[in-house]
């Protein structure tokens, strides 16, 4: 089923979901389920499961230079798709990037989708590699998720890249886009971001999940700010539980997001690490009540192998 149609069938019931990352190469799905079979009791209708490109290393050859090397950490994310849908009977929703992907890979690795009755994908652009410094399409790719929607689009209208492709059957994917309640770091102000995510749903998605916050009132205005310029899709936040002292200065520094001063008071304040992740605990329990109070479609926790600390802040909310 669509994630949008649990939506429409929800009639207005705030759902739960979750995000997971594949196991590093060498692990097996065993990682996977040790996080996903304590969160089934909260019946997420859906799972996402991230895609991560290959980034470079540098190797030493035995004349001292240093050989540049591809390198793909988090294999697997179709074959997990296909093995949660398998075991827990929910709707699996991979990430599809442009980087790593020629537009070629990108229509074959939608068919292998579609064969596998996996009818939502998340469309990004994805980030820039380790030491490109600046996203770098792969030859042949797409340099930005609008590209990539529209190819999707293009497919589910039964539009091939082979032009001698006659009657093409049409695939039906649900389409999903991130957004930005604080902008993305590269547009230059939320009005420029904001026109650009326009441009995607005109373009065919069907709903956006946010990048984490932790200030409600940001998602409360990205969502006006949304509907003021005519984005009616569904817009889903998405939450992470700040459990560490570093996650303070690191998450706004990869993340891009700010802070609440009440929130850096309270973990500056805490004594030990266990009160912290109290803290951030409670303080993403407070976060959760509120947008479900407020009718938020879904709540979409990034789990980060976290499953404790998810599974006590859904035991209090759901």
């Amino acid at each position: 089923m669509k994630v949008t149609e649990y939506f429409e069938k929800a009639n207005g019931e705030t759902l739960i979901s979750f995000e997971v990352l594949p196991p590093l190469k060498g692990g097996s799905m065993k990682a996977i389920f040790d996080v996903l079979d304590p969160l089934m009791e909260f019946k997420p209708p859906f799972i996402d499961v991230t895609y991560h490109r290959e980034d470079f290393i540098y190797k030493q050859r035995e004349s001292g230079y240093y050989e540049k090397a591809a390198i793909r950490k988090r294999p697997g994310t179709v074959g997990i798709c296909a093995a949660i849908m398998h075991r827990y009977g929910v709707d699996a929703v991979p990430h599809l990037l442009c980087g790593g992907f020629t537009k070629e890979d990108t229509e074959n690795a939608l068919i292998d989708l579609n064969f596998l009755n996996i009818n939502n994908v998340l469309a990004l652009r994805g980030d820039a590699r380790k030491f490109d410094g600046k996203f770098i399409r792969e030859p042949h790719g797409h340099q930005y998720a609008l590209d990539l929607i529209k190819q999707i689009n293009d497919i589910n209208n039964g539009k091939y890249l082979d032009k001698n492709i006659e009657n093409g059957v049409p695939t039906d994917f649900c389409i999903g886009i991130a957004g930005y309640p604080e902008k993305h770091f590269e547009s230059p102000n939320l009005a420029t971001d904001l026109a650009f995510t326009k441009q995607k749903v005109d373009a065919g998605a069907d709903y956006i999940v946010t990048q984490m916050f932790f200030d409600n009132e940001k998602y409360f205005e990205y969502v006006a700010a949304c509907r003021a310029i005519g984005i009616n899709v569904p817009i889903v936040p998405g939450l992470k539980p700040l459990t560490k002292q570093y996650q303070l200065n690191s998450i706004p520094r990869l993340f891009y997001i700010n802070m609440p001063e009440a929130l850096s008071k309270e973990m500056m304040k805490a004594k030990d690490s266990n009160s912290r992740k109290e803290v951030g605990i409670e303080w993403l329990i407070t976060q959760s009540k509120e947008l479900k109070a407020k009718g938020a479609p879904c709540l979409h926790y990034y789990t980060m192998g976290d499953v404790e600390t998810i599974r006590r802040v859904a035991e209090v909310v759901y």
